[in-house]
């Protein structure tokens, strides 16, 4: 039933938590599954709000074209967060970390094909195929037990599933804010990272999309002339917000609110769009960190607000400084989503 589902015990947890004596760690009040009982079960009887999944892969990644590390994401922002400190800020952020979807084996078969790029681009969609399915399954079975997902990927091909699951468990189509340097709008030619949304806008899974920070460097004329066209779609470029300022920031959030918040929503966060973060877009040219932490404050405390989705973060597993870095903004993220 959950096949791709691995989880963790109190043990293996514990190996990930730096305890200090005075000091109550997040990861010490954390609720895991247990084995005896169906994780749709204990997540219908946890007192939980919000339920954490890591996606780990980069396939959809590789589908597009780019850069893989994705899959490194997950482990270095889980550890981060279970290190912050648990204080009363928190103490109504209660969180059930459910696991990680395993596609190790899917990501080992795709390395280890003696084929040329374009062959292993075929490859990586119809294994992004079976993710979305998988993702769809488990969001589905979190927000049908009344619970916030709260994910860390992998690739932006996940958005899709995210949707899909997220409209399934309320029984409707839901709204989303996506803060990236992309659309994310290109053609259904596969699944791949680049083109989550157009599926979930043709499939009737999204509604109203805003997309918060495109770079005009970086988004075709022919993706411009379908947003102006699509009364579903609305935009605000990163030029025009920081550099010409023709767009008001404060009027900007408004409109957001307005367009998206009406209903329930998501907030996705890719990572190419805060400056100098390691991803499969790294740009030296975005918002600050900061800034994306005020969205996500703001955004996150409307009442419909429905699932955070972090995304495209690719550390060096080897370089021991950027995996702490990224680690501390994915923690970061997370907590200013679940703070009330």
């Amino acid at each position: 039933m959950y096949q791709y589902l691995k989880t963790y015990s109190h043990k293996e947890i514990n190996t990930y938590i730096n305890k200090r004596k005075g000091e109550t760690k997040f990861g010490e009040k954390i609720e895991l599954p247990s084995p005896d009982m169906e994780i749709g079960d204990q997540l219908r009887a946890s007192k939980a709000r919000f339920v954490l999944l890591g996606i780990p892969e980069d396939l959809g990644v590789v589908g597009n074209l780019g850069k893989p590390g994705t899959r490194y994401a997950w482990e270095t922002g889980l550890r981060s967060l279970l290190n912050i400190q648990y204080t009363s800020y928190l103490k109504e952020s209660k969180m059930f970390l459910m696991g990680y979807l395993d596609f190790s084996k899917e990501m080992e078969a795709l390395e280890k094909l003696d084929k040329d790029p374009l062959e292993k681009v075929k490859v990586a969609r119809k294994f992004t195929d079976t993710i979305d399915k998988e993702v769809v399954f488990i969001i589905q079975t979190i927000v049908s037990a009344g619970k916030i997902p709260v994910v860390i990927g992998g690739g932006h091909n996940n958005a899709y599933g995210i949707i899909k699951g997220v409209a399934l468990g309320l029984g409707r189509s839901v709204n989303a804010i996506n803060i990236d340097a992309h659309t994310d709008l290109r053609d259904r030619e596969g699944r791949h990272s680049g083109n989550g949304f157009t599926f979930a806008m043709k499939e009737g899974f999204l509604k109203n999309y805003f997309i918060y920070g495109i770079h005009e460097n970086y988004t075709s004329k022919a993706v411009f002339q379908l947003m102006e066209k699509d009364r579903r779609v609305k935009y605000a470029t990163f030029e025009s917000l920081k550099l010409r300022k023709t767009v008001d920031e404060t009027r900007a959030f408004e409109k957001i609110r307005d367009f998206i918040c009406g209903n329930n929503f998501g907030i996705e966060i890719d990572c190419d769009a805060i400056e100098n973060v390691p991803s499969s877009a790294m740009t030296p040219s975005g918002f600050s960190s900061t800034e994306v932490r005020r969205m996500i404050h703001n955004l996150g405390a409307m009442k419909t607000a429905s699932y955070i989705h972090i995304c495209e973060a690719a550390p060096n597993p080897e370089d021991a400084r950027e995996t702490q870095q990224t680690g501390k903004l994915i923690s970061y993220l997370i907590s200013d989503f679940i703070k009330k």
